[in-house]
């Protein structure tokens, strides 16, 4: 359901038309870091079995 929203009236002083804007444009919202806009998880679950490979065992065996 959609809602109708009433136009709202523009002042008819200038300067409650720049008051009026000021209170509605006036200030930035406030900052966002980066690492807030970024979430990380592990695509998959570890697997301790895949996990046991040690790139450096051949230097133990064969070099040893």
């Amino acid at each position: 359901m959609t809602h109708r929203t009433e136009p709202r009236k523009a002042p008819q002083d200038p300067a409650d038309a720049a008051a009026a804007r000021h209170d509605r444009f006036g200030t930035l919202p406030e900052r966002i870091r980066p690492e807030d806009t970024v979430e990380t998880r592990a695509a998959t679950l570890p697997d301790p079995a895949r996990d046991t490979y040690n790139p450096d065992e051949w230097l133990i065996r064969y070099c040893g």
